[in-house]
This record gives structure tokens, C-alpha cells and sequence, in this order.
């Protein structure tokens, strides 16, 4: 009974085991089942089809399919892989150098080719038919010979690749870097030329407009000739004026205390003062201020100053004078007169030649002194803003070879040759003069009346300006129309005679201005106005008359 209950014992205890076994078997063979159902579902997935001009493919089912292959332990899938991604990350590296080099605008085509053409050639590998079959789109394991060879195809691509790219990097690093200065230099030039331009028009204006000390000037000189006209009747024309025994001297200006200072500094060098006859033209609204000047402070030395206005000499008038005819003409009056404001900055390198003070009449006299001093046989044409250092009156004694002007050369090496004053594109300019002709300058002329006669050169200067009407042959100017009027009629003097630039050229050594027999303040920066350079500036002002009661009411010089 014992042993019955024994054994009934562990029959139950039997039965409990093979039932915790069975339910483990069942629950292992169930997720076994699962498993193999999930696999499954995935294998018989299709892949997605590669686009064929892409780049290697590197997403969808197909990459999925082959991770899923590597797992099953196939070591070439799986170094398949790695290839693969090698060869998609260069060709991403070269595609992004080449859009690098466009983008910089590079003078390398050569290597934009290289780039373009080893970035189809990755591409061309991926696509090329033996291997799509076999290691893309192949569902079979890989064959070993194939993805040799597309793994060698693929290095000898990354090899050259990396070498381009180390070539390259540096070189577009720095072209980087070059085109950002570009930039820079661009935007600052565009600055700078705005800056001339405005710096131009500024100058111009500080340069032509009239101080107000010179206008005070102007003004008290013909409150003066109002208040006592019975001091300055007009006179009868003194004999001296037309004595061609005596040094003659032209000055044409509007500004009194210019026209005075070339007076008085040339009477103060002169050796015999009662033997020099200044002739000086203004225009009719200057004029009465011009005679009370010379009235009030006559010449010292018993030297003589006629004074006379441009509308004196009749013969001046439009139908005779072509400067007089053009200014009547509508498209040179909209080209000076016309205000507009593009006009002040539209060309800073001409800005100078649209002033009108280019085609006065005042700026053109010297074209006809032989008709205004018919009796003289020579005269010295002086500019009203010179100065005079010594006598003058050795110019009489030159030779004049019967050249017609003689003057002082200022060309040096290829600065003020004709080129530069005259269009040579013009096929008459072209055929009548040289180009690399020297170039004189105006400022101290003396001039031969009776050559000038013969050789007809007033004709010669009314040809020339009645072709440049529409300003083809040169811009504007009297210089210009000076050099092709006495182009083989001039005379060259020694350099001692006449020394320029004292009006914008500050690096003129004291030496040559102080052996110079005439100095020239010519450019912007006139001895009587504040942008003077201060260096220059007493050799103009000790010969200012400053003990004349006018000076000092309008404050002139401080």
C-alpha cells in the first residue's frame, strides 16, 4: 500500500514535467514560425529599380535586400557594401569640387573636364550592364570575379580622384580667397571713381567761382567810378599805344588783382619802365573796375596800360569769328548752359571742358592780335595769372627765324605730345600732324605780328575751328587750335624763360623757379584763391598792391 502510494506519487509528478516541456517546445516553434514569416515577407519583396543615369544606388528594398543577405554571412556582400559607399562618397566629393571650380569661374577648363568626366565615369561603372546584373540587382550570391574586378575599376577612380582633389584644394582655396578680393577691389574702385568725380566737380567749383573778397573788390571799384565819374572821363588814345619802338605787352583777363600783379611784377623787373606798354582787355562788365584800378594805381616808372573792352574792337562779331558763330549755335548752348544734374559727375575727365570760359571770346582774343594792334610788329601775349621775376625785353632781341610764336616746350618723355590734345582717330588730324609732335604751352608767348601776317594764321585758325564745330577734332580749349595753327611756326625758347605748374604741381624745385623769368600759376589752384599751395603762394602775393584802400576794406588775402 506503501509502495502504491509511492509510486502514485510520482506518476503525478511525471505528467507535471512533460507538460512544462511540451508548452516550451510550442512556444519556440511558434516564434520560429514568425521569424520565418518575416523573412519571407521580405525576400519576396521586389526591389525598386535603379534610375541608370544616377549615381551608384545606395537606398530602397534593393539595399535592404542585400543588408539583409550580409546578414546570412556572405563576406562578399558584405565588402560589396563597402564598396559601394566608397565609390557614392567620391563621386559626391568630385561633383561638389567641379560645382566649386564654376562657381568661382576658374581659368582651368582643363581641370573642370577632368572633374565632369570622373564623375560620369562613377556613374558610367554603376550603370554598365555586367554589373548591374550581377551586384545590383542580382538576387543570387555575388560572383567573386565580377566584384574584383568592379572593386578594382572603383579604386583605380578614387585613387585618381584623391590625387585631383589634393592637387586642386589649395589651388581653390587660394582662388577663393583671390575672387573675394576681386570683390572687394571692384567695389572700391567703383567708390574711388565716384569719389574723383565729385572730387572733380568740387574743384572746379572752388577753382572757378569768384572769392568774395574779389568780388567786394569789383564792386567798391565801380561804387568808386558811380560816386566821382568827373575823375574818369575817358582820355584821348595815347601815342605809346601804338609805338611799335616799345616792348608791348597783351593781357587779357576779367580778375583786376590778376591783371594788376602781372603789371606791377613786370614794371618792378623792368630795367627802363617808361619804355613798356601794357594792353589789357576785359569784358564790358569788368571793365569800369578795371580803368579805376588803373587809374587810382597808375604803373610806377612811367610805364603805360591801356585798358580796353572785348566789344571795342568791332570787327569781333559772329559773322567774322567762328567761336562767336558757335555759341550761337542750340547744341552748344544745351551743351554748356543746359542744367542738368548728371552733367556735374557724368564725365570727371572732361568735367573742365564744359566750362563755357572755353569758348569766350576773352579766352579766343590771342587769335587775333595782328587786326587789334595793326601797327605793332611784335607783342608779348601774357597770362593774367604769371608772374614776372626779371626784364623782359631780351625776348625782343631773339631771332625770330621767321617763325611766327615763340614759346617754351613742355612735353617730357610721352607727357603733352599732340596725341594728347587732339583726335588722331580723325583722318585729317591723322594726315596733318604727328603725334608725338612736342606740345608748348601758352601762358608767355611772344609773338612775331609780321610773320603772323604773312603766313595768314588767323585764316589758318577760323579754318580749323570752323571744323570743329561739332568738337570732332578736339575737345575745347585755345591751346589745341594753338597747336595746329602754329605747328611749324613755332619757335622754341630756352625753358628759363617760362616755368608752369606752380598751380598744381608742388615738386617744382626753388632753383629752376627762382632762374625763371616768368612764372605761371596755371591749373586750379591759383595764387588768389584759398586752395593756393602756401609754398608758391608770396612769390604772387608780394607784388599785390595791399596799400590800396580797397584791398584792405575787402579783406583780401586774409
Amino acid at each position: 500500500m506503501a509502495g502504491a502510494a509511492r509510486g502514485g506519487r510520482g506518476g503525478g509528478g511525471g505528467g507535471g514535467l512533460r507538460s512544462f516541456f511540451s508548452y516550451r517546445i510550442f512556444v519556440s516553434a511558434m516564434f520560429t514560425l514568425l521569424f520565418l514569416a518575416t523573412l519571407s515577407v521580405i525576400f519576396t519583396t521586389n526591389p525598386s529599380t535603379s534610375n541608370p543615369d544616377s549615381a551608384l544606388p545606395t537606398s530602397g528594398n534593393a539595399y535592404v535586400h542585400r543588408t539583409f543577405l550580409a546578414l546570412k554571412s556572405d563576406p562578399l556582400k558584405t565588402r560589396f557594401d563597402l564598396i559601394h559607399k566608397q565609390a557614392n562618397a567620391h563621386i559626391t566629393l568630385v561633383n561638389a569640387y567641379a560645382a566649386y571650380a564654376r562657381k568661382l569661374k576658374l581659368e582651368i577648363s582643363k581641370q573642370l573636364r577632368l572633374f565632369d568626366d570622373l564623375g560620369r565615369n562613377f556613374t558610367d561603372l554603376a550603370s554598365r550592364p555586367s554589373y548591374r546584373a550581377s551586384l545590383f540587382e542580382s538576387e543570387g550570391p555575388v560572383d567573386e570575379d565580377v566584384l574584383r574586378q568592379f572593386e578594382k575599376e572603383v579604386k583605380d577612380r578614387v585613387k585618381i580622384a584623391r590625387q585631383m582633389i589634393a592637387e586642386t584644394k589649395e589651388s581653390y582655396d587660394n582662388q577663393l580667397k583671390i575672387q573675394k578680393l576681386k570683390d572687394t577691389i571692384f567695389a572700391v574702385n567703383e567708390l574711388l571713381i565716384k569719389a574723383k568725380k565729385n572730387g572733380a566737380f568740387a574743384s572746379l567749383i572752388s577753382a572757378k567761382s569768384i572769392p568774395k573778397s574779389l568780388h567786394c573788390l569789383a564792386m567798391r571799384l565801380v561804387e568808386e567810378r558811380i560816386a566821382h565819374p568827373e575823375k574818369y572821363k575817358e582820355e584821348s588814345l595815347e601815342p605809346e599805344f601804338e609805338d611799335p619802338n616799345l616792348y608791348h605787352y597783351a593781357i587779357f583777363s576779367d580778375n583786376v588783382i590778376a591783371a594788376s600783379v602781372v603789371v606791377n611784377s613786370a614794371v618792378k623787373n623792368a630795367e627802363e619802365p617808361w619804355k613798356h606798354v601794357f594792353h589789357v582787355v576785359t569784358d564790358r562788365m569788368n571793365l569800369a573796375a578795371m580803368k579805376v584800378w588803373f587809374k587810382m594805381r597808375p604803373a610806377e616808372g612811367g610805364a603805360h596800360v591801356e585798358v580796353k573792352a572785348v566789344e571795342d574792337y568791332t570787327f569781333l562779331n559772329s559773322s567774322y569769328v567762328p567761336v562767336l558763330r558757335q555759341l550761337e549755335s542750340v547744341n552748344l548752348q544745351r551743351f554748356y548752359f543746359e542744367n542738368r544734374a548728371e552733367n556735374a559727375t557724368k564725365d570727371a575727365n572732361n568735367l573742365k571742358f564744359r566750362n563755357p570760359k572755353y569758348l569766350s571770346m576773352l579766352n579766343h582774343l590771342r587769335f587775333y592780335l595782328p587786326e587789334m594792334y595793326p601797327k605793332l610788329h611784335r607783342i608779348l601775349f601774357l597770362d593774367d595769372d604769371v608772374v614776372v621775376q626779371r626784364d623782359l625785353t631780351g625776348l625782343w632781341k631773339i631771332d625770330m627765324e621767321g617763325k611766327v610764336n615763340g614759346a617754351v616746350e613742355t612735353c617730357f618723355g610721352s607727357f603733352h605730345r599732340y596725341a594728347q590734345y587732339m583726335n588722331f582717330s580723325h583722318p585729317l588730324i591723322r594726315e596733318k600732324f604727328n603725334p608725338k609732335a612736342c606740345a608748348w604751352a601758352y601762358g608767355m608767348n611772344f609773338f612775331d605780328l609780321d610773320a603772323w601776317r604773312r603766313e595768314k594764321c588767323t585764316e589758318q585758325y577760323h579754318y580749323w575751328q570752323d571744323l570743329n564745330e561739332n568738337r570732332t577734332l578736339w575737345k575745347l580749349g585755345t591751346l589745341p587750335p594753338g597747336l595746329i595753327t602754329f605747328y611749324t611756326t613755332t619757335k622754341l625758347l630756352d625753358k628759363s624763360w617760362h616755368v608752369l605748374g606752380l598751380g598744381y604741381n608742388p615738386s617744382i624745385s626753388m632753383d629752376e623757379i627762382n632762374n625763371a623769368a616768368v612764372i605761371h600759376f596755371n591749373g586750379n589752384m591759383k595764387p588768389w584763391l584759398d586752395i593756393a599751395m602756401n609754398q608758391f603762394r608770396h612769390l604772387w602775393t608780394k607784388y599785390v598792391d595791399y596799400e590800396m584802400e580797397f584791398v584792405q576794406m575787402c579783406n583780401f588775402g586774409l
